[in-house]
């Protein structure tokens, strides 16, 4: 359902919320622990910087880091700039020029509520909650290994 694009960003936005007493991040040091490539990684980081969730400097002790706390970003606005079904005025994922609640597509009614729910728990989940919850699951798994 997300863009390779999107899970990335959802990613280093995970690495970073777990790392946000670390300072500034090097973009090297997020690619690698995310397994993510740098080339790609960088754009995405850029995106961010942009939709102002990151911060960026610029240098050699440059790096990156989240724009306010992990509990303050929503996943909506770490997802809208890679996600055009997220954008206000979308357009029909069905490929029909004019869709919308006055013209509807035969997919419309079933596929706006898919998009409201969705919608609805990108502005409800924060970085932090999926980040601090990944990070115990991975604690609990390395404890019973």
């Amino acid at each position: 359902m997300l863009t390779r694009t999107t899970e990335y960003a959802l990613r280093a936005m995970i690495y970073l919320a777990q790392h946000s007493d670390s300072g500034l991040v090097p973009g090297s040091r997020i690619a690698t622990h995310t397994r993510i490539p740098h080339k790609y990684l960088s754009k995405i980081l850029g995106d961010l910087v942009r939709a102002r969730v990151l911060e960026a400097a610029p240098g050699k002790s440059g790096g990156f880091r989240m724009a306010r706390s992990p509990s303050g970003i929503r996943l909506f606005e770490v997802l809208a700039p890679f996600e055009p079904v997220l954008a206000d005025q979308p357009a029909c994922p069905f490929g029909n020029d004019a869709c919308n609640d006055d013209n509807p597509c035969v997919g419309h009614e079933r596929w706006k509520h898919v998009r409201e729910a969705f919608s609805k728990f990108l502005n409800e989940t924060s970085v932090h909650d999926i980040a601090f919850k990944a990070e115990r699951r991975r604690k609990r798994t390395k404890k019973g290994a």
